[in-house]
C-alpha cells in the first residue's frame, strides 16, 4: 500500500491542454461557492450537506482540480478531480457519494433563489483501476436542462474524477487514469 500523494503532487499529473489537444483551453479556477445550497427531496443527500449534490469538492486529504472547454463543440465543458487519502478512506467516501446521489431518482437543489431539479442514474463504467463509479446527473431549471456524466475511479491511494460532457469524459477518462499510474 502506498502512501497518499500531496496536493502538489497530484497538481503535476492532472491532464493538460498536451493531454486533450489543441481544441480545449483550460478555464480559470473559481472559488467554489456552495455556503446557500440545500437539497430538498432526497434525505441521504440532505444529511450529506449540499456540496456533495451539486459537485462540491470532496472532502479528503489532498485534492488538485482543472477545467477545460472543448471549443470545437459549443463550448462542452470537462473536468478533472484528483484526491488522495488512504485507500479504504478514498473508496468509502466517494461509494458513500455516489449512493446518495443515486438513492432519490430526482430531488431539488437550491442555491439562493434557484431551484434545480436533478434527476440522477447510476451508469456504467470503464474498469480502469482497484474501483469505478459512475452516473449521469440531469440538471433542470428554467426549461433548460443539460447532462453532465461524472465517473470515478480509485487506482491505489488517488481518485481519478472526470466529469461534463458524456462524450468528452468517455474520450479522456482512461487519459486522465493513465497519467495518475505513468507518474507515480
Amino acid at each position: 500500500m502506498s502512501a497518499p500523494l500531496s496536493s502538489s503532487a497530484l497538481a503535476e499529473r492532472l491532464l493538460d491542454e498536451r493531454d486533450l489537444g489543441e481544441s480545449y483551453v483550460r478555464q480559470p479556477q473559481r472559488a467554489e461557492r456552495h455556503d446557500d445550497v440545500s437539497v430538498i427531496g432526497c434525505p441521504t443527500l440532505e444529511e450529506l450537506d449540499g456540496k456533495a449534490a451539486v459537485g462540491g469538492s470532496l472532502d479528503f486529504s489532498h485534492s488538485a482540480k482543472v477545467s477545460f472547454t472543448y471549443v470545437g463543440d459549443g463550448g462542452s465543458q470537462v473536468s478533472e478531480e484528483l484526491y488522495s487519502d488512504t485507500e479504504t478512506r478514498l473508496s468509502k467516501g466517494v461509494a458513500r457519494i455516489f449512493e446518495a446521489m443515486n438513492s432519490c431518482p430526482t430531488y431539488q437543489v437550491l442555491g439562493g433563489s434557484t431551484s434545480v431539479t436533478v434527476t440522477a442514474q447510476k451508469a456504467l463504467a470503464a474498469q480502469l483501476g482497484d474501483e469505478q463509479w459512475s452516473q449521469l446527473l440531469t440538471f433542470s431549471s428554467g426549461g433548460r436542462s443539460s447532462i453532465v456524466k461524472q465517473t470515478a475511479v480509485r487506482t491505489g491511494t488517488v481518485v481519478v474524477v472526470v466529469a461534463g460532457s458524456p462524450g468528452l469524459v468517455d474520450a479522456h477518462l482512461a487519459k486522465a487514469v493513465g497519467k495518475v499510474r505513468r507518474t507515480r
